[in-house]
This record gives C-alpha cells, structure tokens and sequence, in this order.
C-alpha cells in the first residue's frame, strides 16, 4: 500500500534506476523477481512486493510523506544509534538528536548494488559520520521469497558504548482492526502508553485501537490479517515492538490510512540494551516471508 505518485514511478521503472520523490532520491527496481523502492535519505525501504504477486506490496507508506527534513513516516525506518527517547543521561553531543536518533533522516550512500537472477543485494552507509565512535552500514536483500534487512553498527572508538535501535517496520495489512500477532503468547511486556508497567500476554495479540508494547521476545511471529500471513524472523534482538496510534493519529496520517498498517519491530530497547566494546559489531536484522493463507471452504 503506497502512494499513487511512488506507484507511478515503479509502474516506469524497467530494471533498475534512480529517481526523485518527494523531494527524496530513491532507488528503484522492477524486475522479475519483484519491486524494491529504497529512499537513500534514512537507507530506508519503501516497497517491496515479490514477483507474481498481485498484492500491492508488504510495507505500508503514508500517502501524504512529510516534506524535508522530516522523515517518511512507513516502510522500514530505520531507529539507530537509540530507540524511541533513550538517549542516556549524558550530556555529550552523541546523545542529543530526535526521537528514534539520527540515522533515519540522514543522507546515506549506495555503496555496491550485488544484482543476480534470483535479487538483488543493496549495501548502504551514511554520507557523513552519525556518531564519534560508532559506524553503521544496511544491506538489503531481496527476491521473489523474501525481503532480509540488517542494520550492522562497529565500534570504531576507544570506549564502550550502549546502543539501543529498531528496524520499525511498517507492514501492509488489510485492515488493523482485524490482525492478529501469533507467537508472543506468554512474553512479558512493558506498555508505553501505561508508564511502561509490566504484563504477560495471554494468547494472540490484537489490535483494538492505540497499543505500544515492548515485548520480550526473540521469536519467529506471523501477522494474520484475514488475507496474508506475514512471516517476520529477526536476528540480534530479544525485544519486539507492536504499535499503532488507533485514534491517536500523527500529523501525516489519516484515519483511513491508518487503518492499512500495523508495526511489528526487530528491537534492542531498554529490555535488552547492546554494549558494545571497541572493535566489535552488532547485527540487528529482520526477514520478511510470506505464507499461503489457508483458503476457506464455503
């Protein structure tokens, strides 16, 4: 589900190339093995669908994108070097910015494009450096089967550093009112919107109205929206976030939007922060498939 002006472009697009919107410059493909957008502010993935795919994609983008320098609000933010307004205490310049850090509204650059039959594999760094001591890159991999997205930090300073981040993924669905989220039963969560208390979840996870929830959690999951089940793996995170605003709608989005997404994250949060000492790395990645719904019998 993306905009009609983004639509155009990819419905132009032969093979691969850049172009313009939203005042953004993107990269675009359009082959066989299916369609990718990627907005080379954020290193941020707006689309994808798989080949054959009559569906209008996996990731949701808001119709109505915030002109620059705000971000786009959809496809796969990326939140880094903190999450959400976890800064830290200190004062020191690496720890002031925006909400979600830095990364996603700056410039980054298109290193190597490693295109084959089957994909396509995108390697991604920013055009200036975003922190003192550490260095992030994205590769983006994607074919007729999957989207995978890693967002990789190195120490590259001389002292231990607590990074936290998000890979928040906005996916596409059919109607929130109507998801589920399998595989969190019994997690333990913290809710934002309810001064982080505690909770254990009992069954599936539904969507009635606003819900910000950290869980703790490294499992496989699937969103069920009535149409699609969406299969999300992760990797270098013991935390998944769930969220969408409900009434609460933000500037950029209306209802009727708002109705087409649900967020279900790859996270390192305040549950499970990273420390990273000098010369180390850390991949927070995750991995989109999708499954066959079941059809029902009449």
């Amino acid at each position: 589900m993306i905009p009609a002006s983004l639509r155009e472009l990819l419905d132009a697009t032969r093979g691969q190339r850049q172009a313009q919107w939203a005042g953004r410059l993107l990269w675009l493909a359009n082959e066989t093995w299916g369609e990718l957008a990627v907005s080379l502010q954020g290193a941020q993935i707006l689309h994808f669908r798989p080949g054959g795919s009559d569906a209008e994609g996996w990731l949701w983008v808001t119709p109505t994108p915030a002109p620059l320098p705000g971000a786009i609000r959809g496809g796969i933010p990326l939140c880094w070097p903190w999450f959400a307004d976890e800064r830290g205490a200190d004062e020191s310049p690496d720890r002031t910015g925006p909400f979600h850090g830095t990364a996603r509204k700056a410039d980054w650059r298109l290193d190597a494009v490693d295109e084959h039959e089957e994909g396509v594999e995108l390697h991604l760094s920013p055009c200036e450096p975003l922190h003192s001591q550490l260095a992030p890159r994205a590769v983006i991999q994607a074919n007729a089967q999957r989207l995978h997205l890693e967002l990789v930090t190195e120490h590259v300073g001389t002292t231990p550093i607590k990074l936290t981040g998000a890979l928040h993924s906005y996916l596409a669905v059919a109607n929130s009112a109507d998801c589920r989220v399998e595989g969190l039963n019994g997690a333990r969560y913290l809710d934002k919107r309810h001064g982080f208390s505690e909770g254990v979840q009992q069954g599936e996870v539904g969507v009635r109205g606003a819900i910000d929830r950290i869980f703790e959690s490294n499992r496989e999951l699937v969103l069920d929206d009535g149409e699609r089940r969406l299969r999300i793996a992760k990797q270098g995170s013991d935390s998944t976030v769930v969220w969408h605003p409900g009434d609460v709608l933000p500037k950029d989005t209306s209802a009727d939007a708002a109705a087409h997404f649900l967020c279900v994250e790859a996270a390192c949060t305040r549950l499970d922060p990273v420390w990273l000492v000098p010369g180390a790395q850390h991949l927070l990645g995750t991995t989109l498939s999708c499954d066959t719904h079941p059809t029902t019998e009449p």
